[in-house]
């Protein structure tokens, strides 16, 4: 029989994912000696090196790259065996969650609740942020699960659909719109999300290309701020009906039957399956059920 443990090829997988000691250190909540005996004894094990070490630097090697599939299979299998026998409710740990933030304004809190009700004994780190940075924070594994504006096209990451966001346009009543022509869109402030996404090149590009006159474009990081902006009548902005449903109902805003819209957001419960990780699998599949109560 092999003499290697789960704990070796555990921090083998690390290792070759973050391509640093360190960073698997870390992710494994040990320390970076712990990981390179880990290694060392692995490798003495099979006969084989399974690193190059150069000045800090870590890459596989050839025979390294082919074991690294093998290794993940044995640590899915590993995993898949304790959860027959371990609970949900007796999983315990910290879920690093990264949430964009119109998923923040609508549905994360009830998310939030069904987290609880099946992982009571699992703590949520909770980061809204923009996509582009959810993005980044999740391949380098400083996130763990992110419900973004995806998918995320990486092979080490699975991307659960979540359903798509179409936007509407929307504006106070007290700025009595006389139509929905460009010309009257452009003689009020257009309110918008942050320079680096999306929705704003869309739309910069829009106005751009079919207005010749001048046009306030008013970008914002916080949703919530444009938003209540909108509400207090300082621009009109193209909003998702689910953030923005019952002010609608209520009167409080007014759609504007403007024709172009930016393009809808489709959205992914996005984590990385290597290594296996019944926790992760579970909260994104949570996170779909969710998102399709909630449209």
């Amino acid at each position: 029989m092999p003499n290697w443990t789960l704990k070796q090829l555990e921090s083998f997988a690390w290792v070759a994912k973050l391509g640093s000691f360190r960073g698997a250190a870390e992710r494994l909540n040990t320390t970076q000696p712990n990981i390179s005996v880990r290694i060392s004894q692995l490798e003495a094990t099979l006969g084989v090196r399974l690193f190059y070490r150069d000045s800090g630097s870590v890459a596989l090697t050839p025979i390294g790259h082919s074991l690294l599939a093998h290794a993940e299979k044995v640590l899915l299998a590993s995993d898949e065996f304790s959860q027959h026998s371990i609970r949900s409710d007796q999983q315990a740990g910290v879920l690093r969650l990264g949430v964009a933030e119109l998923i923040a304004q609508t549905w994360l809190r009830d998310y939030l609740l069904d987290l609880r009700e099946v992982f009571p004994n699992v703590d949520v780190e909770l980061r809204v942020d923009l996509t582009i940075n959810l993005r980044e924070e999740l391949v380098s594994r400083s996130l763990d699960l992110c419900l973004l504006n995806g998918p995320i096209s990486n092979f080490n990451i699975t991307n659960i659909d979540l359903g798509s966001v179409p936007y509407l346009w929307v504006a106070s009543p007290r700025l009595a719109l006389a139509g929905s022509d460009i010309a009257t869109m452009a003689s009020h402030a257009i309110l918008t999300h942050a320079r680096n996404t999306r929705h704003f090149v869309e739309l910069s590009a829009h106005f751009r290309d079919g207005w010749e006159g001048p046009i306030r474009i008013v970008p914002s990081s916080s949703l919530a701020a444009s938003l209540q902006m909108t509400l207090d009548g300082l621009g009109i902005a193209p909003m998702s009906r689910t953030l923005v449903g019952k002010h609608l109902e209520s009167g409080e805003l007014v759609e504007v039957p403007y024709p172009w819209k930016p393009s809808a957001l489709i959205f992914t419960a996005s984590y990385a399956h290597t290594p296996a990780s019944f926790l992760l699998r579970r909260a994104a599949e949570l996170a779909g059920e969710r998102a399709a109560r909630h449209h």
